[in-house]
């Protein structure tokens, strides 16, 4: 933080220590660990500095959730910032929402972030969150994406995350994304791209070797139609694999090897340079026996950008999918109980700092995790340490905190105080001094 650093600091120690959602913005400048005016508090959203660049590193650098593989999983969505009201607001998009009213899916004008969060195994609402970036007006989704996955790998394995014995990166995607040009345009990195597809899609099978023909004629590019919504198109399947679950009863996922969309000149492929390639992957059919909620299940549809998937990579594919719903976790904390979207900013800059200073508060609680203590409601049932939610977690923060030097400008705990018009680093040596002793780094 280059610039109102200690009232951007001391503005994330309020969202993690405040009681209950945070609801509006200068209500944080009632919690006791901001000490400063709601001025100061408006001052440093609009006219604060951060090095997001660094921020991002310090992220990748952190210790990562991996699947029981050992492998890192990374899923990527977009969640908006609604703002229908902000008539003044430069750059925002419509938006695409749900679940505002039966059935519907609207476009609602806002903000839109694509964010992207490390997985962990197992039922569980904690991911951790590495990049955030705002969508501009007409921006190209895929475009995009494909850039942000390309600086999150380059810096998970700049910190040394992903090596090269390591297993492969998995990105897992929803239906919103174009997944095989996504693996198209990160084949050079170690990544895996896990998508899903609409139900009503049509791919092609591998090219069928060529023959004479005596009549003549071009030899075929593409091979017979696979028809997502017809079985008389499927043929054999590669994998087929039966698994009993919890909720959903018995899974059973089904694998057809090397399927690919049939690309032409429009849109994303008009100024390809060359012939258009075929992207191979394996297509996954999921289907369930029942809903948790007793509704109608509808079979997933998911395309892999390898192939020869066997029944061990089929099982671990639906399944990291499945894990992808965490990130929707996180989304819902960031909005209801950490005050992501409850400002009223007109300034996308500082609709930005906030949203850093969310993520990084998120980050403090994933931090804190093996730290906090239970202070459960008297209605709520005992859970293990190792099971708290972030929600759980926060509410024991405020005591996490008072154990801590505080790092703005007066460090009351150890005596370490920045006067006016000492430098920074002159001040940060000296509370390194003060707290090593400490085992505080």
């Amino acid at each position: 933080m280059s610039a109102r650093a200690d009232a951007l600091f001391e503005m994330a120690d309020a969202v993690l220590c405040t009681d209950g959602p945070v609801r509006t913005l200068v209500g944080l400048s009632l919690a006791p660990e901001h000490r400063r005016g709601h001025g100061a508090l408006y001052d440093a959203i609009n006219n604060g500095q951060i090095d997001l660049q660094r921020l991002r590193i310090a992220l990748a650098g952190l210790p990562l959730p991996r699947a029981a593989d050992g492998r890192l999983v990374l899923a990527v969505d977009v969640s908006p910032w609604l703002r229908p009201d902000a008539n003044t607001c430069p750059d925002r998009s419509f938006c695409h929402t749900y679940g505002r009213g039966k059935d519907q899916h609207l476009m609602v004008p806002g903000w839109p972030y694509s964010i992207v969060a490390a997985l962990e195994t197992g039922r569980t609402s904690w991911t951790a969150v590495l990049d955030a970036i705002r969508l501009a007006p007409g921006a190209d989704i895929a475009a995009v994406t494909t850039a942000q996955i390309r600086e999150v790998v380059e810096r998970l394995q700049a910190a040394g995350q992903w090596r090269q014995t390591d297993p492969q990166i998995l990105v897992v995607l929803d239906a919103g994304y174009d997944a095989p040009r996504i693996a198209h345009l990160l084949q050079d990195l170690p990544v895996q791209i896990l998508g899903r597809m609409r139900s009503d899609r049509v791919l092609r099978r591998a090219t069928p070797p060529r023959i004479y023909n005596p009549i003549g004629g071009r030899p075929p590019t593409h091979g017979s139609e696979f028809v997502f919504g017809d079985p008389a198109t499927w043929g054999t399947e590669q994998a087929v694999t039966i698994t009993e679950t919890r909720l959903y009863g018995k899974a059973r996922a089904q694998a057809w090897d090397r399927l690919h969309p049939r690309l032409t000149r429009r849109a994303a492929w008009e100024n390809h340079a060359g012939p258009l390639p075929i992207i191979a992957g394996t297509v996954i059919r999921l289907a369930v026996d029942h809903l948790p909620n007793g509704g109608d299940p509808k079979p997933v549809w998911l395309w892999w950008s390898n192939v020869d998937a066997s029944e061990a990579d089929v099982d671990r594919l639906w399944q990291a999918f499945l894990r992808r719903f965490d990130i929707e976790h996180t989304f819902r904390l960031f909005k209801q109980t950490l005050g992501w979207t409850a400002p009223k900013l007109r300034d996308p800059d500082a609709a930005d700092r906030w949203s850093w200073l969310v993520i990084a508060a998120h980050t403090q609680l994933l931090l804190a995790r093996p730290l906090a203590a239970d202070l459960r409601r008297p209605w709520e049932k005992p859970t293990p340490p190792h099971r708290l939610t972030p929600a759980r977690v926060r509410r024991g923060f405020r005591n996490l905190r008072a154990k801590t030097p505080r790092l703005s400008r007066n460090c009351g705990a150890y005596g370490v105080s920045r006067p006016l018009g000492v430098p920074w680093r002159s001040s940060l040596a000296r509370l390194c001094a003060a707290c090593r002793p400490l085992g505080v780094t």
